[in-house]
């Protein structure tokens, strides 16, 4: 069984920085994207941000776009979100996932709160 296993949550104040991991025990059969997704308080989870496994290519949601970043190392089978400008908007659980919607192995979720 395919595990995923995400650390880097916390606490921080408004307008500062995390970054988070998540690291695969191995890659499913014909992945071809990971993606971080997140669940704020009394909503339901939302893409956040994915990356396509061979070309690198990523897409950000509109909410996080240009203060968040993902990247991959596929050589750790790790992904990052190195989240920059931080809102309290931006509390939630992150989770990544495998594959490009939430139908994929995911994670157990790392909690982020932003404060003000």
């Amino acid at each position: 069984r395919v595990e995923l296993v995400e650390s880097g949550g916390g606490s921080v104040q408004a307008g500062g920085s995390l970054n988070l991991s998540c690291t695969a025990s191995e890659y499913s059969a014909h992945l071809y994207c990971m993606s971080w997704f997140r669940q704020r308080p009394g909503k339901e989870r939302e893409a956040v941000a994915g990356i396509y496994i061979t070309s690198k290519i990523v897409d950000y949601s509109d909410s996080v776009k240009d203060r968040f970043t993902i990247s991959l190392d596929n050589a750790k089978k790790t992904v990052y979100l190195q989240m920059t400008s931080l809102k309290a908007d931006d509390t939630a659980m992150y989770y990544c996932v495998m594959g490009p919607d939430l139908t994929g192995q995911r994670g157990q979720g790392t909690q982020v709160t932003v404060y003000s």
